[in-house]
């Protein structure tokens, strides 16, 4: 027998304060003994367990439309706030942590450390400052709402471990590595890339609050910021996939020095992540009485300054000074080679064959050049490819320089008529390129 009741049903504001009086009181007890011990003793452990409790206790507001209700939205986005910073507060308790074991400052001078402790100490105290001023606000909205605070701290034995967590390889698009050195030479070059990626930012100290934000309303809007730190984050991934504690790495410092310099990018990459989310969504326009609050407990103008000066100055830092490491790695494991092909007087290399040329460097993720004309450009860019060959669409002659294996499949797409006559008619070794 069905029952006709609605999937959603209204519950009266007095009846919902019952059901959060009694989920809330977990978080408030952690909010006693975090505003009531010292701010400074907040560590990896008190960040994570203040993000499970403010997960949790947002999901249940959310769970019953508190988003959209005018009694609950405010506590809603205070909740959601502080989620943001206690999501910052915990990868920077783990930088600081881990960072002697990734090595990075092995690679600065005495006051570039100097610099980099004072500059992570400013973003830890404001974290700190701001989850507290923001954890304060909670309780004072809690107390409107009518809700009974308990005078009880969270129990010390009560604190999460903080379990790792476990995610299977990012290897979406990749190939099964026929040889470890092919890895370690595409690592190289994804790190190569993942600093020329922040080192088109020009990205620098700022100090007048106008053009830090002109700065980072330009160059790091949230959607801007994750992408940064999922082009890192998937360049650790492979190094871990592959790379992490194999016989090569064991033999090669520069390998765990890279991977090392990887993390802290990392951890610095997502704190700006999650500081420029808490700017974007829930302070917004300051339109909003509830934005506006938030403007007023944690000013726009100090989140920008951490973000800029502090997390993404230093995860540039980290990648440029990495940069020379990959460098030297490439024409360790890779054997670069020159390979020149001619075009058959009937074939055009236009969009189509162009995207088999692009799709054969991404396939083996090191780096090929391509020259024609004399103008030399990214093989792995379909745009370049293009631009490079329609400024040249006379030339017939092709210059490719790079490792031996992509050389290798390129000769055999030329050779086979760039896939003109269809994909299913490449010999076995281009099998990859039919899936495109």
């Amino acid at each position: 027998m069905t029952s006709d009741r609605s999937l959603e049903e209204v519950i009266p504001e007095r009846a919902f304060a019952g059901l959060l009086q009694g989920r809330s009181q977990s978080f408030f007890r952690l909010s006693t003994s975090l505003l009531e011990g010292q701010p400074g003793a907040w560590s990896k452990k008190h960040y994570y367990q203040l993000l499970l409790e403010a997960e949790e206790l947002e999901s249940f507001l959310d769970d019953h439309g508190a988003r959209n209700n005018r009694t609950y939205g405010a506590l809603r986005e205070l909740v959601a706030s502080v989620l943001w910073f206690a999501q910052t507060g915990h990868s920077l308790s783990h930088l600081e942590a881990r960072l002697e074991g990734y090595g990075a400052l092995n690679l600065c001078s005495a006051s570039e450390s100097v610099d980099f402790n004072s500059s992570m100490e400013h973003a830890r105290a404001f974290v700190r400052r701001s989850s507290a001023t923001l954890l304060t606000a909670i309780r004072e909205e809690a107390v409107k709402l009518g809700l009974e605070l308990s005078p009880e701290q969270f129990p010390e034995a009560s604190f999460a471990a903080g379990a790792v967590r476990l995610q299977l390889p990012r290897n979406v698009g990749e190939h099964e590595p026929t040889e470890e050195q092919q890895k370690i030479a595409e690592v190289a070059s994804k790190f190569i890339a993942a600093s020329s990626m922040l080192e088109d930012l020009r990205i620098r100290r700022i100090k007048t609050p106008t053009d830090r934000k002109a700065f980072l309303s330009r160059l790091c809007t949230e959607e801007q910021a994750r992408v940064y730190e999922a082009t890192v984050h998937n360049l650790q991934s492979t190094y871990d996939t592959y790379i992490k504690n194999t016989v090569l790495e064991g033999r090669d410092q520069r390998l765990p020095k890279l991977r090392g310099l990887t993390s802290a990018a990392l951890h610095l990459l997502e704190c700006a992540t999650f500081l420029t989310h808490f700017v974007e969504r829930h302070e917004g326009s300051g339109r909003d009485p509830v934005q506006r609050r938030l403007g007023q407990l944690v000013a726009e103008h100090d989140v920008h300054e951490v973000v800029l000066n502090s997390l993404l100055y230093w995860a540039d830092f980290f990648l440029r000074r990495g940069r020379k490491v990959a460098e030297d790695l490439l024409p360790a494991y890779t054997n670069v080679q020159e390979l020149v092909v001619e075009l058959s007087p009937d074939i055009k290399l236009h969009a189509r064959p162009a995207a088999l040329i692009v799709g054969i460097v991404g396939h083996y993720g090191t780096p090929v050049e391509l020259e024609v004309g004399g103008k030399r450009c990214n093989a792995a860019s379909i745009l370049e490819v293009l631009v490079t060959v329609g400024t040249y669409a006379d030339e017939r002659r092709y210059v490719f320089r790079g490792d031996v294996r992509p050389l290798g499949d390129i000769k055999l797409l030329f050779e086979n008529g760039l896939g003109e006559s269809g994909l299913e008619s490449l010999p076995p070794p281009l099998a990859y390129l039919k899936g495109r």
